[in-house]
This record gives structure tokens, sequence and C-alpha cells, in this order.
């Protein structure tokens, strides 16, 4: 196997100077530079990351740690959308990337500090963390620099960050924005109760309501945990005996189902029932009717988290969270009803 040795010998310089090819030191110049990177890649050698940051000052593996992605719905293309961001904000760094995909039941078997240990993580990004898995209660003691997605997160630890849209804004726009087309009636397809995203959309739709004295009812609110085929169920069930005049959904999936509910129940979309959905998914533009959303740009999400990320492992925070803009997006699928 070629080591460094081989390729400092062919170069004619030291075992100092390719480690400080690779490692990017200034003090040398960028002749030197690739000439070394190309003779590494005549003699087929790779530097050890693990070792590079071993006996670095500073960790330089960012793990972009995803739970229940493999759970997804086909449909939901979110998390693709944030790799593609961190992915983008690591790439223009120095640093290196590793995606880990696990679930809540793994999180159970390994703490949050090992798994980062023993893969030589420097700083993580967490996305699809719900607020009751083992990880989010892990965090409050981490001394691992770490950003959560989607969570706005008040930890008293200067190592944790979050990035999102601000939610409860989100759904307070959209909630409002029926309302002021003269739905009163309005039937609330949640998602889970264990997320943040969720409480804070369940309390954005709340001070729509009360700014418009209207009342949030237990029976009005459908917890179909982010899941078209759960929401199909729970909308099919509802319209056997009620028809409100809009259903306002947590997620664009779970706005597909309740379409196909309302369809199915021999009902008409917008005319008889208005749907809005929230995440701007590429097929709520195809549907019929179009889909009414907030759009939220995961990429961005995605890019804003690596850089947040990075700047907490430099010790060079600004902000504990940020949020992302967003959009309502108004297409076809709500209409406007006489006072």
């Amino acid at each position: 196997m070629t080591t460094i040795k081989d390729v400092a010998k062919k170069a004619g310089v030291s075992i100092g100077v390719v480690s400080k090819a690779f490692n990017n030191y200034v003090d040398i110049s960028e002749k030197t530079r690739q000439r070394i990177f190309a003779i590494a890649k005549e003699l087929n050698y790779t530097p050890n990351v693990v070792a590079k940051n071993l006996s670095s000052k500073k960790q330089m593996t960012i793990g972009l740690i995803s739970s229940g992605v493999l759970n997804n719905n086909e449909k939901d293309n979110n998390a693709f959308d944030i790799f593609k961001g961190v992915y983008t904000a690591v790439e223009e760094s120095q640093n290196e990337l590793s995606i880990f995909l696990i679930d809540s039941l793994k999180q159970k078997q390994k703490s949050y500090a090992q798994y980062c240990r023993e893969r030589n993580i420097g700083g993580a990004i967490l996305q699809g963390i719900r607020t009751d898995d083992p990880y989010y209660k892990e965090l409050i003691d981490t001394n691992i620099p770490c950003v959560i997605v989607d969570i706005m997160t008040d930890m008293n630890n200067g190592l944790i960050g979050s990035v999102s849209i601000d939610n409860a804004k989100a759904s307070r726009e959209i909630a409002g924005y029926l309302i002021e087309r003269n739905h009163r009636d309005i039937v609330v397809v949640a998602g889970t109760k264990e997320t943040d995203v969720n409480a804070e959309r369940i309390k954005g739709v709340q001070e729509a309501f009360k700014e418009n004295d209207l009342e949030m009812c237990d029976e009005d609110v459908l917890y179909a945990q982010f899941s078209e085929q759960q929401a199909y169920i729970l909308a099919e069930k509802y319209l056997q005996t009620k028809q409100p005049t809009a259903f306002l959904c947590f997620s664009d999936l779970m706005a597909f189902g309740v379409m196909r509910a309302v369809k199915e129940a021999g009902l008409r979309i917008p005319e008889d029932i208005s749907i809005t959905g929230f995440d701007d998914l590429v097929l709520s533009g195809y549907t019929q009717p179009k889909l009414t959303t907030i759009r939220q740009d995961f990429i961005e999400i995605g890019r804003l988290s690596a850089q947040l990320l990075q700047s907490l492992m430099e010790n060079k925070l600004d902000k504990k969270h940020i949020y992302v803009d967003y959009q309502l997006l108004e297409r076809e699928s709500v209409k406007a009803l006489r006072k």
C-alpha cells in the first residue's frame, strides 16, 4: 500500500511538505502543491482523513445525521434537498462531510456522544430529530458542536444552534389566508405531536384563530403523523359525518391524502372544500387542482445549517438560531367564500 513516504520520495520533498499540501497550508507554493497532488494520484495514494483530523488542532469532519429518512414517502424530496444544501456549504470549505442514517431505535443503542466520537465527527447536523428522541435530550450536555434542523432550540449550551423557517408565523399566515376568504369551519390536519415543527404550527394556527374570535376544537384537529395514507384515512372518516369548508394541512403529503379522500367522497376542490398544504413539494404544482401551500427552501436550510455549524466549530457564533425565509404560494385549491 502506498504511503505518504512514497509520495514524498518521488516528489523529492519531505513528509512534512506533503502533509502541508494535503492540509492546505499557505507556506508552500501552488506549483509544489499541484505536483504533489499529481504524484499522489499517480501512486494511488489517499490521505487518511481520520488521522489528519486527529492530528490537527480542530476536528474537520462534519456529520449529517438524518433520522427516519428511510421511512419517508417517495414523493417527499425535502431530506435530499437538505443534503444538497449541506454538501454545497461543506464543499466550499476545507471540511469533510459524512452522512449517517439512523432512527429512534438506533439512538437508544448508542449515545449521541459515542456515535460522534466513534466516527470522528467534530460537528453534527441533526435532521429529522424529534423532541422525544434520545439524541435531542442528550444535547443539553454535549460538548460536540451541533445544529438541529427544524427545531427552534433555547438550550443553555453555546455549542448548539438551529435553523428553520418561522413555523408559527407561517402557519398563522396560511390560517389567516383561509379566514380572510371567509372560511370559519376549518379542520387542521396536523403532523406528529412529538415534533417541534408541529407544535410551532399548532401555535400559529391558534394565534390566527384567536385573532379572529374562532376556537380550535379538539375534534377538528386530526393528527396524521405527516403521513399521506394516515391523512387520507382520517379525512375519509371525518367526511362521513361532517363537511368543513377547508382542510389546513401541515404538510403537502398530508394534503395529497386529504385531496384523495375529498374526491372519493364526491366533493370538488375548491368548489366544495378548500385545501392548503405546507412545504411545496415538486408534485404540489401538478396536482388537480394545484395546491396552495407554504414554500420552504430546503436547500437553503441545509446550506445555512452547515455554515452555522462551521461557525460553532470555529467559535465564531453570531446567533444560535437562523430563520430562513418562506413564501405563501397561492394556487388553485382555495376558494373565497361569500359572507
